[in-house]
């Protein structure tokens, strides 16, 4: 029985320390991250021109920006009809707070997105709950709070068009937005 304990618990702690092993670009799509997909000093950079330009271009003249998707920040994803913090998530989050560690200055908007299913009202109250399950996890973990801000788009900015559980799985997410 032990022996099995043991077996089960060293499986379970292998599969949480293993990466999904995705390769992030920088902010302005070079490869700031080494081969294996982990963050480093590469050749991308942060300036504030850049994420101001960047920030800017989502909105283009409009109070609603387009859809992103990922940059430097890895986004949060989550089941069906939930706002739970599974361990990859977990991962994505710890990795965000990596790069944030460089760049402490970094102002976030924690973007919650839904898919098409439901209504809009609920799917909006479910992007609402899980930009502040990110940012609740995220502050657990030690991040300044003061440079965070949350907000739902609910279903409004799908970053895949298109019905099926493909598309409706990437579009349930926390995107992570710097300005």
């Amino acid at each position: 029985l032990l022996k099995t304990i043991f077996i089960v618990a060293f499986s379970v702690f292998i599969l949480a320390c293993s990466s999904r092993g995705r390769r992030i670009t920088g902010i302005d799509g070079s490869g700031a991250y080494g081969s294996d997909g982990a963050y480093g000093s590469g050749s991308g950079s942060l300036s504030e021109s850049d994420l101001a330009g960047q920030y800017d271009s989502r909105f283009a003249g409009s109070e609603v920006p387009s859809a992103e998707g990922e940059g430097i920040f890895r986004d949060i994803h989550f089941a069906y009809n939930s706002s739970a913090i599974d361990e990859y998530a977990l991962q994505d989050i710890e990795y965000n707070l990596q790069v944030l560690e460089d760049y402490p200055n970094l102002k976030l908007q924690l973007e919650g997105h839904s898919d098409e299913r439901g209504t809009a009202e609920y799917n909006m109250a479910l992007g609402s709950k899980r930009a502040k399950a990110v940012y609740d996890a995220v502050v657990s973990l030690g991040a300044d709070s003061s440079g965070l801000e949350t907000i739902s788009y609910g279903e409004e900015l799908p970053l895949v068009q298109g019905a099926g559980e493909e598309s409706w799985a990437q579009n349930r997410r926390v995107h992570f937005a710097a300005f």
